[in-house]
């Protein structure tokens, strides 16, 4: 088999997962040699993944790229089709770097490592594949797989109420999953052909009854993974309870898989349906900004603080979604990218605070600056960018979600008067309330319980590399955008241009009342088609 030939994609998944099952052969009774198998394992898949995408990947092409198709179950339909476009190919390489950080700040686990380091691997396998997947039952099997090994991280290795946060958070997803299942298969069985094949699923004419009802299933399945609101609850609750490299995983991967999920099935596959949607993701979006906000001011939980920090920035991806704007569905892909690294630093931190004063709780910390000046800068580095400061990835994000939006011709300008408003809203608590996490924990009134001076250490060589490789590209982004969005233009053009392309028709065909005063741009084609139509008479 020649270098074209190769399976890039099919090594790059089942890497990890084929490594996972080796590990209960490893000869190893405390675990050294275990982490660094594991360790080795994804630093090796991470740069497959960097070779394949440089030297065999187009970024000039929107289309699917390193495409594999295999029979697989063919009693089924199921195939293994995998591919990698723009919208992908970002989040898989975001995926490689959090889970061998997360691997590499799992360094001082001794309880059950085996498990510890299997379960890693095989959750960073399904990601994977669950970015890649161009069947819908591959897609399916995959986001159910990598649901089992975040349930026993959090519960076998968790804190004091991790039961309860993995039991509240596989009863979510689960319920979730039912969702993609049904909704799934609605396509799958509507119309003559019957086909997982995503390509073919989206070329496909459904009812519009249909294609609203399972957009409304799929909005609510990828919305519990986001998180949207009122499906969030789960969150706070597994970030609270999961260890330091658990949480790096759930906010830096975990919820990109639901915003992309939005994407690729939401947008991409249901454009008709998004007119109707749009509007409901862009208030969504909205609600999500203010209530995060809002709810992180409560919460004097430092890692539980930082969870209700991730539901507001997410809800900028589903504004950028709704925009219907090349700028905005861009910005949505760079905030889901730039959320990720910034979570996965502060959660790291925050793992790293929590080893020094085994406590999470910021009433039961302060003045731990004047021990700890290293972990405190890099504390603020990592909260500056969330808090959108310019020169860093928080700040472009957000922008071009505001400016999508904000130039979109397919609202009305009340409409959007009202979103850009009240998400500036939302911007301005976000570092009232990072500024006052930080100064609480850093600067507020020393805890006698901590004996500062004689136990905490201040953060080491090891933990230094991992914030590093988080915030380089935090920054190198924040002062040169193109070195992520380069990666999505085009894919980001073509999904603009999809989407847009169903408005003046559905406009035509369903004028609607209670959608009339949002948007503005369905009024105009529909003047515009019925005076092509006259011309053409």
């Amino acid at each position: 088999m020649n270098a074209i030939e190769f399976p890039w994609l099919t090594a790059i998944i089942l890497l990890p997962l084929v490594a996972a099952l080796a590990i209960p052969l490893i000869p190893d009774k405390e675990g050294r040699t275990v982490r660094w198998y594991g360790l080795g394992v994804a630093i090796a898949d991470f740069a497959l993944m960097i070779y394949a995408f440089w030297y065999k990947y187009d970024f000039q092409s929107s289309t699917l790229q390193l495409v594999e198709n295999y029979p697989w179950i063919p009693q089924l339909g199921l195939h293994w089709a995998v591919g990698v476009d723009g919208l992908s190919m970002p989040l898989l390489l975001l995926t490689g770097l959090i889970n061998t950080l997360a691997i590499f700040a799992a360094w001082k686990v001794t309880t059950k490592p085996r498990l510890f380091y299997g379960l890693m691997l095989t959750m960073y396998s399904a990601q994977l594949g669950v970015f890649v997947a161009q069947d819908l039952l591959l897609f399916f099997l995959m986001w159910e797989i990598e649901l089992v090994p975040v349930y026993l991280l959090i519960s076998i290795w968790g804190g004091q109420n991790r039961r309860y946060a993995a039991t509240k958070f596989i009863l979510y997803t689960a319920a979730a999953s039912i969702f993609i299942l049904i909704a799934g298969f609605a396509l799958v069985f509507s119309g003559d052909t019957v086909t997982f094949d995503m390509a073919t699923l989206g070329m496909k004419e459904y009812p519009k009854t249909l294609e609203l009802l399972v957009y409304a299933g799929f909005l609510i399945a990828f919305g519990v993974k986001l998180p949207i609101f009122p499906l969030h609850t789960w969150l706070p609750d597994a970030h609270g309870e999961a260890s330091a490299p658990g949480s790096m995983i759930l906010a830096g991967v975990l919820l990109k898989m639901g915003g992309y999920a939005l994407i690729r099935f939401n947008v991409e596959m249901l454009p008709n349906a998004h007119v109707t949607f749009a509007p409901v993701l862009a208030i969504l979006g909205v609600v999500n900004i203010v209530y995060g906000a809002c709810c992180a001011f409560a919460q004097t939980n430092l890692k539980r603080r930082l969870a209700y920090s991730s539901i507001a920035h997410m809800g900028f991806v589903l504004i950028g979604i709704a925009s219907y704007t090349e700028l905005g569905i861009s910005g949505a892909v760079l905030q889901m990218v730039s959320h990720g690294l910034i979570a996965a630093s502060l959660f790291f931190l925050s793992g790293v605070t929590y080893d020094r004063t085994h406590t999470l709780m910021m009433d039961k910390m302060g003045g731990m600056a004047k021990v700890m000046p290293k972990t405190f800068a890099l504390f603020t580095i990592g909260s500056m960018a969330s808090l959108a400061l310019p020169g860093m990835s928080g700040f472009v994000g957000e922008l071009m979600v505001f400016l999508g939006i904000a130039t979109s011709d397919v609202y009305s300008s009340s409409f959007k008067i009202v979103v850009v408003l009240l998400s500036a809203v939302g911007v301005i608590l976000t570092p009232i309330y990072l500024l006052s996490m930080l100064r609480q924990v850093f600067y507020g009134e020393q805890s006698q319980e901590l004996h500062l001076d004689a136990v905490i250490s201040d953060v080491k060589p090891r933990e230094i590399f991992i914030t590093a490789c988080l915030l380089l590209p935090i920054i190198g982004i924040g002062f040169y955008p193109k070195l992520a969005t380069q990666t999505y233009d085009v894919k980001a053009m073509e999904l603009a241009a999809h989407a847009r392309e169903v408005l003046p028709v559905v406009a035509h065909q369903q004028p609607s009342s209670l959608y009339s005063r949002i948007f503005s741009a369905p009024t105009l084609a529909t003047s515009q088609v019925e005076s092509s139509i006259n011309i053409s008479e």
